[in-house]
């Protein structure tokens, strides 16, 4: 991999890694269980992103 590829993938899995955080924060302060559980989904499935990403390497 070229160092500007490495610096994409970096990038990648720092947005997952993000949007992950983000999920579960917000999925905690949700009073909603319908909403809840669809924030902890987009959470699990970014998760799932950043494992499949880091996979890569």
């Amino acid at each position: 991999m070229t160092s500007k590829e490495l610096l994409y993938v970096d990038d990648a899995l720092g947005h997952e890694k993000y949007f992950q955080t983000r999920c579960r924060e917000v999925a905690s302060q949700l009073e909603i269980p319908e909403l809840r559980s669809c924030v902890q989904q987009m959470a699990q499935r970014h998760e799932q992103i950043f494992k499949s990403f880091y996979g890569l390497l």
